[in-house]
């Protein structure tokens, strides 16, 4: 285990019993969600790296915009 992750557990032990659940609800969730991801790309490297050339084409070719936050 990684130091940074026994300072989190350990501070995660002093918070009351339903924010300790909370956080390893949402922990489980994000390892499980990644796990996902990680199947997902494994499954499917061409067509993540034709989507990627069809991105790039494009950009070069001008019929892309930068993204502006604030019109989202």
């Amino acid at each position: 285990m990684t130091e940074l992750l026994e300072q989190a557990i350990s501070k995660i032990r002093t918070l009351p019993s339903d924010q300790q659940e909370t956080l390893a609800t949402i922990i489980l969730e994000e390892i499980e969600e990644e796990k996902q991801w990680d199947q997902s790309f494994t499954r499917s490297p061409d067509l993540l790296a034709k989507l990627a050339a069809e991105a790039m084409t494009e950009y070069r070719q001008g019929k892309t915009k930068e993204l502006d936050p604030e019109t989202l």
